[in-house]
């Protein structure tokens, strides 16, 4: 039996974005749902008793939403029905202006409309979900701890901006549990109000709380650095970004030479390496236990990447096979689904996450860890 750790975050990332990857090559609502089920079952199975991870509730709503919109959106500016298109609603359409020309407020809903704004909204919802899957099993002090110290500052931009949302939802749940304790009635117009402003004070305290810490423990501190080092630096990261652009475009233009595509990357990537070990050398942080990369953390990032990869080579092979048609029912390859499966591996192959110190834990996992 595997003993109760917590994984690196950014496993759980890169196993977030394959997943979103792999969702934004297919228009399947099979694989879509399919790719729902596998993030849901994974945080689960997976997600501490953390803060930050009580937060998916949250996003599967968001995502549930996301849908809902496009549907509306495709009933409220529906395109023009020819012959062959199959009515499932008839609307009253709204006359426009003349500069509104070419826009339909309302009218007959067809049904490949209403299934087009059905695969986009899962297909939304989908990415969203895996966005969601991430914030709630990552732990963000640990990844802010991962970053590089060339990326530190971007890097904690981007970790407080993620954390938001997970903070909104306990906010909220605390605010609404302090609210039932007080007999506070649950509906009505008067409701809003008092949970948003508790809400709000709560993250603006939290920020000034955050930002105390932070400026404490010597956040923004960089070391000296002589300006031959900043001018090379910023030589190393033009050059970078030059190589990668042409790259790029090479990848993209399909008359280029694969030779400059290839060689364009490559040097593009070791060049910015090169420019990151040169910024990073005037950030001055220590670690104290730093995560390791463990095969727990192999096989969780390589499933992500396993289901994109596998995606995009279904589409690259059939098309068909990954995007379902909008005049009929949709139908799914075996090998498709077998692929999004991996995803689910992390689920069942990585130990169960660490129980939360302020948490009275169960009497198993007590015998595990007195065991241990």
């Amino acid at each position: 039996m595997m003993l109760a750790r917590d994984l690196h975050p950014g496993a759980w990332w890169l196993w977030a974005i394959g997943l979103a990857a792999a969702a934004t090559f297919t228009l399947n609502p099979v694989a879509l749902l399919l790719i729902w089920a596998v993030a849901a079952l994974v945080v689960m199975s997976r997600r501490s008793e953390a803060p930050w991870a009580i937060s998916f509730r949250l996003y599967v709503y968001l995502a549930v939403f996301v849908v809902v919109l496009r549907v509306v959106f495709r009933i409220l500016f529906g395109t023009a029905a020819t012959e062959a298109d199959v009515i499932v609603l008839h609307l009253p359409q709204i006359p426009l202006p003349d500069a509104a020309a070419g826009i339909q407020l309302l009218g007959d809903v067809t049904l490949t409309a209403l299934l087009s704004g059905l695969y986009d909204g899962l297909r939304l919802g989908a990415i969203v979900l895996c966005v969601g899957a991430a914030n709630a099993l990552a732990n963000p002090k640990r990844l802010l701890k991962s970053v590089p110290p060339a990326l530190y500052e971007i890097g904690t931009a981007v970790v407080v901006a993620l954390t938001i949302f997970p903070q909104l939802a306990e906010s909220v749940q605390r605010v609404n549990r302090a609210r039932r304790l007080r007999g506070s009635p649950r509906r009505g117009v008067g409701v809003l109000r008092r949970v948003m402003v508790p809400v709000l004070e709560d993250a603006l305290e939290r920020s000034l709380t955050l930002a105390m810490g932070m400026d404490a423990r010597g956040y923004g501190r960089s070391g000296r650095a002589t300006a031959r080092e900043r001018l090379l630096t910023g030589l190393l990261m033009l050059v970078a970004l030059f190589a990668l652009s042409v790259g790029v475009y090479a990848y993209l233009d399909a008359t280029a030479p694969r030779v400059l595509a290839v060689g364009g990357l490559s040097a593009g990537l070791v060049v910015a390496a090169a420019g990151l070990w040169s910024a990073g050398r005037r950030v001055e942080r220590t670690r104290y236990r730093p995560d390791r990369w463990r095969a727990a953390e192999i096989i969780t990032a390589g499933c992500g990447i396993a289901v994109a990869v596998g995606i995009d080579r279904a589409y690259a092979l059939d098309p068909y096979a990954v995007i379902s048609p909008l005049d009929g029912w949709p139908e799914v390859s075996p090998w498709v689904l077998a692929v999004i499966m991996v995803g689910a591996l992390p689920a069942f192959l990585t130990p169960p996450p660490a129980l939360d110190r302020g948490a009275d834990p169960a009497p198993e996992a007590r015998a595990e860890v007195v065991d241990a």
